[in-house]
């Protein structure tokens, strides 16, 4: 096997400010984030979208493969039938999928089957995972890689003032077919982006992060 080819790393970000300076600004952006469910139907500029998705493929890959497709929906009608497809498994899933706990740890957050912001929303991003690449060849970690680029797309929009939700209706073949994808692409995540209404409200619960000490071990040997 030929030795990789390795390039100087000359292009490094560095950051003009300490780094608990540029953490504490960054944290104070994405901790305001919230999953919004009512949008304006305020447009956003298609160069927008093309900025979120750059930031997104800048994510680490298995293997650098990227196996990550982002669909870009902005056509009322084709928004429709998603909004269609998408409220006919959700009636399913809570009438007969879900259990009372999974119901029940739904309820503080005023979820149902009714989603209009899929059609309110200027454009909604479906993320594929692909289970192939372009030309046909393996992927690894797919799931893993395909979950680091969403959510530097989801840290991008707050980052550019703008509203997301994590929506994933299940199954989402129809999103598949609807958008004529092909077998080795399987849906991911279909994400609302747009403004808030004026008048948006957010469950309170949302707000509640858990303390770092919560979600944190040290190693009792770091310093």
């Amino acid at each position: 096997m030929d030795a990789p080819e390795l390039v100087p790393h000359a292009d490094r970000y560095v950051p003009d400010r300490p780094a608990v300076q540029v953490l504490a600004e960054l944290h104070d952006v994405l901790r305001r984030r919230r999953s919004v469910r009512e949008f304006s139907d305020r447009p956003v500029p298609r160069a927008v979208i093309e900025g979120l998705i750059r930031c997104a493929t800048t994510a680490p890959s298995g293997a650098n493969k990227q196996p990550w497709r982002f669909v870009v929906v902005g056509d009322p009608e084709l928004k429709r039938r998603i909004r269609q497809a998408a409220e006919a498994e959700e009636r399913t899933f809570y009438e007969r999928r879900a259990n009372d706990a999974w119901l029940a740890d739904l309820a503080p957050l005023g979820t149902d089957a009714d989603k209009p912001f899929l059609e309110i929303a200027p454009w909604l991003v479906v993320v594929f995972a692909l289970y192939q690449d372009d030309d046909g060849g393996q992927v690894y970690y797919v799931k893993e890689s395909v979950g680091l680029a969403a959510g530097m797309f989801l840290a991008a929009a707050q980052l550019a003032g703008l509203a997301t939700l994590t929506h994933t209706p299940s199954p989402m073949g129809f999103l598949r077919e609807l958008l004529g994808r092909p077998a080795t692409e399987k849906p991911f995540l279909l994400v609302p982006v747009g403004y808030p209404a004026d008048d948006c409200r957010v469950p309170a619960v949302a707000s509640r992060r858990k303390p770092l000490e919560q979600v944190v071990v040290w190693d009792p040997q770091a310093r």
